[in-house]
């Protein structure tokens, strides 16, 4: 008899991006702290004229607990993180009436990418958004060192 050949289970994930809104926090009825935001990350290409174009891919995020609450008071609009964690869909009833699927990311680790935290309110947000590539580059260099994230 033939063994039957099996596909591992593999669900992984890693982006770096930037939020695209103010982050989502709230407690389910439970009292657990969850946040949801989106991020946008750029990817940049040559096309077939050996133009530079930029393609952006918006993924949606949800952490839950304690990393949720690690979020609180370090992520805002345009916040640059790496995130780390699992595929995972659901299913939402619009307010028509129909089902929609959403695909988003469940995270497991986050690492703040910025250098300041965004209650500094300071007025570097252009200076902080022109090294944001550089920071994202440096980040997902030493998460594929094995360096430790921060979270």
């Amino acid at each position: 008899m033939a063994k039957e050949f099996k596909m591992p289970e593999l669900n992984s994930v890693v982006i770096v991006g930037n939020l695209t809104k103010d982050p989502v926090f709230r407690q389910t009825t439970k009292g657990t702290p969850v946040v949801n935001f989106t991020i946008a990350s750029n990817r940049r290409f040559r096309d077939s004229k050996r133009q530079w174009k930029e393609d952006v891919c918006f993924v949606g995020v949800v952490a839950w607990n304690k990393l949720a609450e690690s979020c609180r008071g370090r992520l805002k609009k345009s916040s640059a993180v790496l995130v780390e964690g699992e595929l995972q869909s659901r299913n939402l009833k619009t307010a028509d009436g129909r089902t929609r699927t959403v695909v988003e990311i469940k995270a497991r680790r986050i690492q703040f990418l910025d250098r300041r935290g965004p209650a500094s309110g300071n007025n570097e947000g252009q200076a902080q958004s022109s090294s944001s590539q550089s920071q994202q580059s440096d980040a997902l260099n030493k998460y594929l060192s094995n360096e430790e994230p921060k979270i």
